[in-house]
């Protein structure tokens, strides 16, 4: 690993002006992800302005919604009694992503930022042009079975690995962004982008800006639920997920909201099947017919075929959870 110093600045505007002074210095809290990155020799700050200090842990919930700090612990914000009443749909999310004991340590504005675990953009001695622009992508005609399936490009067809992304974006999270010109708010359906053709970028954030915190605008959501399908149930990252959340009215559903994971560079939303969901009555046949439209304009690749049969099943079944035909 390459030598780096080190700074703990106690105030926002003094991390930022650590970064504006020094073009290779990165933000790191808890570090689960950047300190494997730094390990394998993919990310080598020159600095590591550490962050923890910053007064950004707090959960706070007001007529609007909830307030999250950006250093809130995946475990603390997963056990909270206000999200496991309101938002449980963001509960099972993180409960539902990596150990315990990484979620004792990474933080929410790390896991916004959580970088794919495509194995070629691990592998230094393979071409990725996620780590290395202009490179190539190792996926395409290598092997690709936890790849894209929606909205990747010939560059790259990696996928987002992070559980919490899905729910929020299932809960229309908006994230807070701080920087040298101020603040501003971004939708996190805006936040996180496709890779076209510069996957390198995984979002919009500006090079010195810092993620301060999310704010979800919703009330007490209780027909959920986050169906995760993967390898092994400990550990493993979703080979296709769904974060379902649907309003009743008795049978009818008055709205829903869908999101998917692990099959594409961002949480996937899936607002035409949510639209088609809107008044309708529960069954299952309705759930079947929801995931079929969900794969309209999804590509398989020579290892990741499965995922074409996988994701509507899951999508179906995570609907019947959430309305309460089937139990989980």
């Amino acid at each position: 690993m390459k030598q780096f110093q080190y700074v703990r600045p106690t105030e926002a505007g003094l991390a930022i002006n650590a970064l504006l002074k020094d073009s290779g210095a990165k933000f790191v809290a808890g570090g689960t992800n950047l300190l494997d990155l730094m390990k394998r020799g993919i990310e080598a700050p020159e600095r590591l302005v550490d962050i923890n200090r910053l007064p950004l842990k707090e959960i706070t919930k007001n007529d609007q919604g909830f307030n999250i700090g950006a250093l809130t612990l995946n475990s603390s914000l997963a056990e909270h009694k206000d999200i496991r009443k309101d938002l449980p749909l963001l509960s099972q999310a993180l409960l539902a992503g990596a150990s315990a004991q990484l979620r004792n340590m990474a933080t929410v504005g790390g896991n916004l930022l959580q970088r794919t675990r495509c194995p070629y953009f691990y592998d230094t001695s393979m071409p990725c042009n996620k780590r290395l622009p202009g490179s190539g992508c190792g996926a395409l005609k290598g092997f690709n079975r936890m790849h894209a399936i929606f909205g990747a490009s010939e560059h790259c067809i990696a996928v987002n690995p992070s559980d919490m992304n899905v729910a929020l974006s299932a809960l229309d999270a908006i994230v807070q962004l701080s920087g040298p010109k101020g603040k501003r708010n971004i939708p996190i359906q805006d936040f996180h982008r496709l890779p076209g053709d510069r996957p390198e970028l995984d979002s919009v954030i500006g090079k010195n800006e810092l993620i301060t915190g999310i704010s979800i605008p919703t009330s007490a959501l209780k027909h959920v639920h986050y169906l995760k399908i993967r390898d092994r149930s400990s550990y493993a990252f979703a080979l296709v997920s769904v974060a379902a959340a649907l309003d009743l009215e008795g049978t009818t559903i008055r709205w829903a909201s869908l999101a998917m994971g692990g099959v594409a560079h961002k949480p996937w939303r899936l607002t035409e099947v949510e639209t088609f969901l809107a008044g309708q009555q529960i069954s299952a046949g309705l759930f079947q017919e929801a995931g079929t439209l969900a794969m309209r304009g999804a590509k398989a690749y020579e290892h990741n075929e499965f995922k074409l049969k996988l994701a509507p099943l899951s999508i179906g079944h995570a609907l019947s959870i959430a309305s309460g035909l089937v139990k989980a």
